[in-house]
């Protein structure tokens, strides 16, 4: 396997710039998400690396070889498709011998190999089926047998699930994870689902109109996103957002909703203008005494937790609290915010200014 380094990349189609300038690292054995909606220039990023596209400038590193104006045949690396790309002609056995006999490898190593992999993958019975005939997940692993075979330096997979129906993409996920794990593999992923992407991966970069707008482990990308893009598109619901124009001064604890005041961290810059008070659902608290205050407008019931939406003249507020609270539509209710797990954004650039992860918080590209 091999680590893997993005440097200065960029791509463009024309006039067109699908990938702006991306820099990041996917070490040695990682299982590495790229993750953004549709058209943010993941599989762009992904087809790079894997020599499908080439770069209009920047290097690309496999294994400290600069591979960026290579074809894909000279990278070494395994390609993992969403639609499977299975030959419908040939059994099992033979879609995943495939690679080794093109490559000329012998009868009893192409053999071995096979039967290796399909033990990992727990087809062992499916060696001389059709493949036509196969459930999506059969298919799948199929698919990914054919190139784990190969025992290449890196596995490129461009969102390989998502044909597959909500319940067993899930399951696919946990058993695609688990083979991560077993046969260490350096792994690429693209998927536009941050639930896939938080399951899954060791590290996240977050894609957005070609640029990255934050790379890191999903916990501190969670709780700390560098912008506020970012901090909308991860969670379900995603960060709260209030709006304020206010003046912080260094050192001071609290910052001004109006006539409410919010307590913040206490190791801040000083800041003005138009600023964002970013809160993750699961930090606000429901109460009355609380001088932060608005109207329920929705309740939505999950079992063990409620999503219980507030509306206040800053801007619209959901809290995740517990489904035994008594909460009813159309009243007032206050809101306590956790000051500890604060962001505070410039409401024009979108980018964080300072939050309590102080040097946590990673720069976004």
């Amino acid at each position: 396997m091999a680590q893997i380094r993005i440097e200065q990349v960029k791509k463009e189609f024309g006039d067109f710039t699908a990938v702006q300038s991306s820099t990041f690292t996917i070490e040695d054995g990682e299982f590495f998400m790229l993750l953004g909606p549709s058209g943010c220039g993941k599989t762009t990023t992904l087809r790079m690396m894997a020599g499908l596209e080439l770069p209009t400038s920047g290097q690309i590193y496999i294994d400290n070889m600069e591979v960026g104006q290579k074809p894909a045949s000279q990278r070494d690396i395994a390609f993992v498709f969403q639609m499977f790309a299975l030959y419908p002609h040939l059994n099992v056995g033979k879609n995943i011998a495939y690679p080794l006999k093109s490559q000329g490898v012998s009868r009893s190593e192409v053999k071995r190999r096979v039967n290796e992999v399909a033990r990992i993958l727990d087809i062992e019975d499916l060696l001389n089926t059709p493949v036509g005939g196969l459930s999506g997940g059969d298919r799948q692993r199929v698919a990914l047998g054919r190139a784990i075979v190969r025992e290449p330096k890196a596995f490129f997979m461009d969102e390989p699930l998502g044909a597959l129906d909500a319940e067993f993409r899930e399951r696919m996920a946990d058993e695609l994870r688990a083979l991560h794990d077993r046969i260490n593999a350096t792994t690429v992923y693209v998927t536009h689902d941050q639930l896939e992407a938080m399951q899954m991966g060791d590290k996240i970069v977050v894609m957005n109109h070609g640029v990255v707008e934050q790379f890191g482990v999903p916990q501190d990308i969670y709780d700390w996103p560098a912008t506020m893009f970012v901090g909308s598109f991860l969670g379900s619901p995603p960060m709260n957002f209030l709006q304020c124009n206010s003046t912080v001064k260094s050192g001071t604890s609290s910052i001004q909703l109006g006539d409410v005041s919010i307590g913040i961290p206490t190791q801040i810059d000083s800041l003005s203008g138009e600023l964002a008070l970013g809160v993750r659902p699961e930090h606000v608290r429901l109460d009355d005494n609380a001088p932060l205050r608005g109207v329920v407008t929705a309740i939505e019931y999950f079992g063990t937790t409620q999503i219980v939406t507030v509306k206040t003249e800053f801007g619209e507020v959901k809290a995740r609290v517990a489904s035994n609270i008594d909460v009813v539509a159309n009243t007032n209710t206050g809101l306590e915010l956790n000051a500890q797990t604060l962001s505070i954004f410039d409401s024009n650039t979108g980018s964080v200014l300072r939050s309590t992860a102080n040097e946590r918080v990673l720069a976004h590209g």
